[in-house]
């Protein structure tokens, strides 16, 4: 896209009558020039089965039009009316925990050929309605979607069809999942069990791979649809979220964002994330490592993120500008806040928009304002930017699935993102700009530095392709637990850490819990003397001949093992890490593996809450984001001449920088 968009989903069904020419006078004054509606209300759309009422939509796009305001379009199909749910409570997902009752949004069950029916006929009728309408400039698929831990008939059933689909026989498939442990065994099709309640891992993560396989169809089938109706210039999308803890964390586990995309013109995502003292931009990076990477690069657009929000997201003075900066300098064409106002009732009263109850102007309103003049001024020098990152992190569903089966200890929850953030966050903090991958191909080999966390299931491929990817001078720090079982959740009997013992030249074949466990440095090149907690796993690592042993175990009984080696491999070089060390540590470990090289991706001297990205505009210029995530003015130096956008100043290298608290500078050179 060649502009920058700014704007906030906007509800006239929620609102008083009256609000409409309100808020589009605001809306420009705030310098809003898209909304997204409609993708929420289908009970509004359809009161009753086959009546229809388009009042909101149809008035909504004329008086945007009429403001010069664009429109994106969601369908209307992650919250279901009462009416259907009644007539066929058979749509209503069914989880482990029983039925869903009706109530919540996505509680549908998106495989049930019932639900497929009625949420075609609306889509269809959606369209038609609308679909020549100038404001619309392009739309949304369905919400957030994800396959909601659908354990029902038509999922299972189709689960099973997969399943013979790829296996002739039964015996091979009770070979490669270990079914006869238990007298799990399986000899005929139509004895098949339920799997919602399985002990064995290769059949709970097949099952889990077919689930996301289902939001993947699921998302291409409607945008086939929307297709049908769509004019060329417009663009089909989707708003994909991730892990949620109070806000989004990691990798998603119930879609796979890199299959589910292919349907998608331009890759969108909704990234919430800690505010006030507890803001970093750590999420607003990742988020958008993974989406930018959905589209081979391209920009992408932020659907949602928050104004206000929570209570305890209310953002401090200078904030909101921080984030919207930090979303373009990861690669966003698009920032748009969830939501314009504030609902006075129901589920998300207290989720606040850009605009209190009140409807009035508030202070974020008013720094609103700044970022959208900002952006529309900017917007020449700020659209399309592009990265030219050469470090990737390695992130794969496949090897969430199987370690989080097996979670170490006593730990809980989605342990795999625990690690995935900790690799991640720790080249953050050190101004490590990185791409996020989920393969290693041919086109991998333009990095320099690759991050593996935690690979613990992979097929033979994929760790081969590791390992020539070393072999042909790459450099790679391959995280414990990786490469130790198959794509079948099937432990490997060669040597550990399997087939990338050969690149990682070290081995192990016991392995243990770290209880008091410390490690100390085996080179002058790594500080151990704090931040030296050998965390969640110890693998007692042996060393190959002619490996390096970088960090030795500080522990009675296990001192004579290594914790961390590093191994020449062809014309590259192996890290390997046999626990989950300290962001620190982590950030030692990468230098130590990419010394003596020149990384594009190590964009500054500054380390955190000094943030800088440095991306290319459409003109070839250099465009240097630098931010200051932290309550405190900073004082620095300019480590790069040229024009600051945001002021119109010049700037000389070296010359003293300041940057007041939660303060971001952009500098053309």
């Amino acid at each position: 896209m060649s502009d920058l968009y700014y704007g906030a989903a906007y509800y006239d069904e929620y609102m008083p009558e009256e609000r409409l020419a309100k808020d589009i006078a605001l809306m420009r004054e705030t310098g809003i020039n898209v909304v997204r509606i409609a993708e929420s209300t289908w009970s509004t759309l359809e009161p009753q089965e086959g009546e229809y009422n388009f009042y909101h939509i149809d008035r909504v796009l004329d008086a945007m039009h009429d403001a010069g305001i664009a429109v994106i379009i969601g369908t209307p199909t992650y919250a279901v009316p009462s009416w259907l749910a009644a007539k066929h409570p058979d749509i209503l997902v069914t989880t482990v925990n029983g039925q869903q009752k009706y109530g919540p949004r996505q509680i549908m069950d998106i495989v049930n050929p019932t639900f497929r029916r009625y949420a075609e006929k609306i889509i269809r009728t959606l369209m038609a309605h609308v679909q020549h309408h100038p404001a619309i400039i392009g739309w949304q698929l369905d919400n957030e979607t994800k396959h909601y831990d659908n354990v029902g008939h038509y999922m299972q059933a189709g689960f099973v069809r997969s399943l013979r689909e790829k296996y002739t026989s039964l015996d091979q498939l009770n070979h490669d999942f270990g079914l006869d442990y238990w007298s799990n065994r399986i000899d005929s099709w139509h004895d098949f069990p339920s799997v919602e309640n399985t002990i064995n891992a290769s059949l709970a993560c097949a099952f889990s791979r077919y689930q996301r396989q289902q939001v993947t169809e699921y998302l291409a089938w409607q945008a086939e649809i929307v297709r049908e109706y769509a004019r060329p210039q417009q663009f089909v999308t989707h708003n994909f979220d991730f892990e949620w803890r109070g806000y989004s964390f990691g990798v998603q586990p119930r879609v796979d964002h890199f299959a589910a995309a292919k349907a998608l013109d331009i890759a969108g995502v909704d990234i919430y994330h800690p505010s006030q003292k507890h803001l970093t931009g750590r999420e607003i990076a990742f988020g958008g490592a993974i989406t930018r990477a959905l589209k081979g690069g391209n920009n992408y657009f932020v659907l949602e993120t928050q104004a206000q929000g929570f209570a305890q997201w209310t953002p401090f003075p200078g904030q909101l500008r921080l984030q919207a900066f930090s979303h373009v300098a990861a690669g966003a064409s698009m920032v748009s806040y969830w939501h314009w106002h504030s609902i006075h009732n129901s589920f998300e009263t207290y989720w606040k928009g850009l605009l209190s109850h009140d409807f009035s102007r508030n202070a974020t309103w008013q720094e609103a304002a700044t970022i959208g003049a900002d952006f529309a001024r900017l917007s020449p020098k700020l659209a399309g930017l592009r990265s030219e990152n050469d470090v990737a992190l390695l992130i794969n569903n496949e090897a969430m699935d199987a370690l989080n089966q097996f979670r170490p200890g006593d730990a809980q929850g989605n342990v795999y993102n625990d690690i995935f953030r900790r690799f991640h966050d720790a080249l953050y903090d050190d101004n490590i700009a990185l791409d996020i991958i989920n393969d290693v191909n041919e086109d991998t080999s333009r990095y320099k530095a690759l991050i593996v966390p935690a690979l613990y299931a992979a097929d033979d491929g994929l760790l081969e392709r590791i390992n020539r990817y070393i072999e042909q001078g790459g450099r790679a720090l391959i995280g414990f637990k990786s490469g130790f079982s198959d794509e079948n959740v099937k432990v490997r009997t060669s040597t550990q850490p399997g087939i990338l013992h050969k690149a990682c030249g070290v081995s192990y074949s016991q392995f243990t819990l770290p209880e008091e466990a410390k490690v100390i440095a085996c080179t002058p090149a790594l500080d151990c003397r704090e931040n030296n907690d050998a965390e969640l796993w110890m693998e007692l690592l042996t060393p190959a001949p002619g490996t390096r042993t970088l960090l030795r175990y500080s522990h009675p009984a296990w001192s004579e093992y290594a914790a961390a080696t590093e191994a020449d491999y062809g014309n590259g070089r192996a890290l390997y890490v046999g626990f989950l060390p300290h962001k620190l540590l982590i950030s030692q470990l990468f230098d130590s593996l990419t010394r003596n090289q020149n990384l594009h991706s190590r964009t500054s001297g500054y380390r955190y809450p000094l943030v800088t990205r440095t991306l290319r505009n459409s003109d070839g210029k250099l465009i240097h984001f630098l931010f200051n995530y932290s309550g405190d003015n900073q004082e620095t130096i300019a480590e790069t001449a040229g024009t600051e956008l945001l002021s119109g100043k010049t700037m000389t290298h070296g010359e003293p920088l300041q940057l007041k608290a939660w303060e971001v500078k952009i500098i053309e050179s």
